[in-house]
């Protein structure tokens, strides 16, 4: 997160922290905070919203571009994609696939622009059409009838369009990606490059090269934007590692045409990986990176006060670390409303790729997206990044406040759906504002996510259905009673089940985070932990769930002290530009990608209301012992 450049604009800061009130004459700047391509395409992503919505508590001309959604709203059109095959045919050697899709392409070109129009909620007529099997052309990709009936059911035309029309453009994506440009997927950009990067020479070497066809159109709406805006600073949010090439591509150009402004990168990537580098090459692109919550760096460097978790280059070429270890921040009742001035205009799509209700949550409609409170109210589990400030801060605020924000987003946006994104609401503060949006009448949608604890009692599950929740997500990690305490969780699989009874039986839906691989787990607790969920989904206690494998961080319990947790470190030589992932070897390691496979398959089988009685063994192509848990457990506890 970011910010700041002097012009000749003037203006006045007042800035409260700890209830100490600070005037500041400075200078007024123009910014541009961007999210770079690629991510999220059916909704803003939070981070420039809440930043705007502070900086214009403080009189600051603060202006956002999502550059994601515009660069997939360019290149999804009858022009864009016309470039994009005549670029295919350019190639010397064409796949047998490819030539199929070029004797088509009057078929792709004149029905790109009627599926970004059916998916951005302009033309809803076109369902019926795009949910025929027989419109779309022959694809490896495509569903039969017997699963888009179990997905989408009978009624279900609008949902099995946009799953028909994410996979028509799934099929483009692939084109552009294994013929133009290898680094562009659909809600990302150059991933590959950009995870577990140790060194950045290899950024650095793709930076040099001629930027791609996808590159350039990114490049031009960059461009126009900063001609038109002719701002003093343009910042750079960059939550994942799919938007950090892109980031530094843009930042390339501004350096180059636009040299006189001020280039900043924060974010959630810069959080967890450049928090020690110490190759100052990056420098080469941005001026300052900042740290953790952006507000008080921003304003700092806005009113030349000293400078609070910021990095730079210092005149001698080394790397400036300034004020790392403060703990000054803007109070979370004080940072603002998020405003989404300049993103509510139609150009968001809504995807459903897989038939996961949780997944269609995420990439489907329109949220608004805010925090209930800041950071995580437990921030004790041992594979968590807790020692970071955005979960190990806990600071909530008054419900008053909180319904305040909903009602005054609710009438800029046009949308009554909220995603709260905090790490984990607590019983006491959702409580509380379902309270308040019951006793203002508001007729709203939410969904978060939540801990598995005894504090969601049918009474509270019934009152936030009531509010207007229709969903949570929930860790219930590992189901093994030795890993969770191992781990730190605070929850028994007991009380999980008890609390997911509870939300389902008030119509909230379940979806659970799980993970396997972590440190000393046996085989004979992955397959118990996969019992559990088989009776929770048999059960009807969650509707989704999802399988990650286990990665230990840096910031993490498990990663400051390993041998706690019975790992040891494969090195402990710190990379010279990311540090995050920490490779590790425990005794008598499983095969996990063989486990993963199996896990997952069966995942997708229960969800789908499938291959309950089948043995647990038949999921792998591995041998696997038989569970020890006991068939009917979870049905004895929710009686």
């Amino acid at each position: 997160m970011f910010y700041g450049k002097s012009s000749n604009r003037t203006g006045i800061f007042i800035l409260l922290l700890h209830d100490t009130v600070r005037l500041t004459n400075t200078k007024n700047m123009k910014i541009i905070l961007v999210t770079p391509p690629l991510m999220q395409l059916n909704t803003p992503y939070p981070a420039t919203t809440q930043l705007v919505g502070f900086l214009k508590t403080q009189q600051v001309d603060a202006v956002q571009m999502d550059l994601s959604i515009e660069l997939i709203a360019a290149l999804f059109t009858k022009e864009g994609m016309t470039r994009i095959f005549e670029a295919v045919k350019q190639k010397k050697e064409i796949p047998d696939s490819v030539r199929e899709m070029l004797e088509e392409e009057d078929y792709w070109l004149q029905t790109i622009e009627p599926v970004m129009r059916f998916l951005n909620g302009q033309d809803q007529s076109l369902a019926n059409r795009f949910a025929d099997l027989a419109f779309w052309p022959e694809s490896k990709r495509f569903p039969d009838e017997e699963e888009l009936e179990w997905a989408f059911g009978t009624l279900g035309t609008i949902d099995r369009a946009k799953h028909l029309c994410t996979l028509f453009l799934k099929d483009l994506c692939e084109l552009i990606q294994k013929q133009v440009d290898e680094r562009f997927e659909l809600i990302r950009y150059g991933e590959k490059l950009c995870m577990r990067l140790p060194e950045f020479a290899p950024l650095q070497e793709a930076l040099q090269c001629t930027p791609s066809l996808v590159e350039l159109c990114m490049l031009d709406l960059l461009r126009e934007r900063m001609k038109k805006e002719q701002p003093d600073y343009v910042g750079f949010s960059v939550p994942f590692p799919g938007n950090l090439f892109s980031a530094l591509r843009c930042a390339q150009m501004i350096r180059q045409e636009f040299p006189i402004v001020k280039i900043e990168l924060g974010g959630g990537y810069v959080n967890t990986e450049l928090r020690s580098f110490t190759d100052p090459a990056i420098f080469r692109y941005v001026d300052y990176i900042t740290y953790d919550d952006g507000e008080l760096p921003l304003l700092q460097l806005l009113n030349g006060g000293k400078l609070v978790r910021t990095a730079f280059l210092h005149a001698d070429g080394g790397i400036e670390w300034v004020a790392m270890d403060s703990t000054e921040n803007v109070p979370f009742a004080e940072i603002g409303t998020p405003d989404y001035t300049g993103l509510t205009d139609n150009k968001y799509i809504d995807l459903i790729e897989l038939a996961n209700p949780m997944h269609m949550l995420w990439s489907n409609g329109r949220w608004n997206k805010m925090m209930l409170a800041h950071g995580c109210y437990w921030a004790q589990c041992a594979f968590c990044d807790v020692s970071l400030d955005y979960i190990k801060r806990y600071e909530p605020t008054s419900a008053r406040i909180i319904v305040d924000r909903m009602e005054a987003l609710m009438k800029q946006t046009g949308q009554s759906g909220f995603h709260f994104v905090d790490e984990a609401a607590s019983p006491a503060v959702i409580r509380k504002v379902a309270e308040e949006i019951l006793r203002r009448k508001l007729v709203v949608t939410y969904w978060t996510n939540i801990r598995f604890e005894k504090g969601f009692n049918r009474e509270l599950c019934g009152l936030l259905a009531a509010s207007g929740c229709i969903a949570v997500a929930g860790g219930l990690e590992v189901a093994s009673e030795r890993i969770l305490k191992l781990i730190n969780k605070g929850i028994t699989i007991q009380n999980a089940a008890m609390t997911m009874a509870n939300l389902t039986d008030a119509g909230i839906m379940v979806h659970t985070y799980l993970m396997y691989g972590f440190p000393t787990e046996t085989e004979q607790e992955t397959i118990d932990s996969l019992e559990i969920v088989r009776q929770m989904f048999e059960n009807g206690l969650m509707q989704s769930s999802f399988w990650h494998r286990y990665a230990m961080t840096c910031h993490s319990p498990s990663g400051h002290s390993p041998e706690e947790f019975g790992a040891r470190l494969l090195s402990t030589k710190p990379n010279t530009f990311s540090n995050n992932e920490i490779f590790f070897s425990v005794k008598n390691t499983p095969d996990l990608d063989a486990w993963g496979k199996g896990l997952n398959l069966a995942n997708y089988n229960y969800m789908r209301g499938a291959g309950f009685e089948l043995p647990l063994y038949q999921w792998f192509d591995i041998k696997v012992p038989s569970t020890h848990i006991q068939k009917n457990r979870i049905a004895g506890w929710i009686r």
